[in-house]
């Protein structure tokens, strides 16, 4: 019996979220079109798949993403919600005109509930110091790291906690939403209906919050307005796409914001990145059925607040200061050293945060 498109697309999903896969990729090929999940870091081939039913299937999702289905010639991205497993699952799409065919990545967001805080980080210091920059007040508290490191994850764990102990008003401004919450207010940028991030700022500055959380920090009016906001009374909670955590305030400054300013405002820096555990039970073998799978991975943080991030800041107006501070590269051969990274993962960073 020949199965509906609907139902092939909901085997790819239900696949996708029983194996832990992060990413769908339909990639198009001369003769046919290859299917690869993002499992743990790496693509991993599914199987191949005529031309015509590839063309169905990014048709479908394109349509239940409300994006021209006729358009093939230029980019597009967009997103929907649905239900595998009686699981609520967000999906974010990006399509791309390639010599062969369209070419579709589809990025898998389940809505499930935070994971608990001392999951967060590798190590449990490093949890501690997150939780005592959420304490404060006021100020501009920014994560960095590259597309898969784990910033959202960290965000909504973080947040979630502030909500549930610190009892503060929370408003995200997120473009998509990530992942619905009832913890905080969440507002959809909507360029269409005149909610940019500027304007969505400026907006809640007026609707009495504690904290403002900002999706990204992309251009110099909202890294303007963020900074204005952590200014003037507020906690300020936002992202950054840099190597490290130095190069959070080399970008500030890219964009347009004062020295003097960000020596005011920030109060933080975090630059992550996402690495895999090694199994107690399993070692390398360790397989979905392992309870231990979705732990498998955590993160290590190179952070930089206090002294350390004012000694930074002072190094990069005088150059001929250095200052030290526990880097990326030092947790992860801390990590290694103390048995939770096997030296396969160690290898595979080491060169890439350096």
């Amino acid at each position: 019996m020949i199965s509906t498109i609907e139902e092939q697309v909901h085997r790819l999903l239900k696949k996708a979220l029983d194996l832990h896969a992060t990413d769908i990729h339909i990639v198009p090929k001369e003769k046919t079109t290859k299917v690869f999940f993002r499992l743990q870091h790496m693509l991993s081939f599914l199987y191949d798949i005529p031309h015509d039913q590839s063309s169905r299937l990014i048709s479908h999702f394109k349509f239940m993403a409300g994006l021209d289905i006729g358009e093939k010639r230029k980019p597009q991205s967009g997103a929907y919600s649905t239900f595998i497993n009686d699981l609520p699952v967000s999906l974010r799409l990006s399509t791309l005109p390639t010599s062969f065919s369209e070419s579709l990545v589809i990025r898998i967001l389940p809505q499930e509930s935070a994971i608990p805080i001392e999951q967060v980080a590798l190590f449990p210091s490093t949890t501690k110091k997150l939780i005592a920059l959420l304490k404060h007040a006021h100020g501009l508290l920014l994560f960095t790291g590259p597309t898969g490191s784990g910033k959202s994850t960290t965000l909504y764990t973080l947040l979630q906690y502030s909500s549930k102990w610190f009892k503060r008003n929370i408003i995200s401004l997120e473009d998509p939403i990530e992942r619905n919450t009832s913890e905080f207010l969440q507002v959809q940028v909507n360029e269409k209906a005149g909610v940019s991030y500027a304007t969505g700022l400026r907006a809640i500055l007026r609707h009495d919050p504690d904290v403002i959380v900002v999706g990204e920090i992309r251009d110099e009016e909202t890294a303007q307005v963020a900074v204005r906001a952590a200014l003037t009374g507020h906690l300020v909670v936002s992202s950054l796409h840099t190597r490290n955590a130095k190069g959070a305030i080399t970008r500030l400054l890219e964009l347009g914001v004062k020295d003097y300013e960000i020596e005011q405002a920030l109060i933080g820096v975090s630059a992550q990145r996402l690495i895999q555990i090694k199994c107690p039970y399993c070692g390398k073998r360790c397989t979905v059925h392992c309870p231990f799978y979705k732990r498998k991975r955590a993160c290590i943080y190179e952070m930089l607040a206090g002294q350390q991030l004012k000694k930074v800041m002072s190094e990069m107006n005088s150059p001929n200061q250095e200052a030290s501070y526990r880097t990326l590269k030092e947790e992860l051969a801390k990590g290694m050293a103390l048995g939770f990274v096997d030296e396969e993962e160690y290898k595979r960073w080491v060169y890439s945060i350096e």
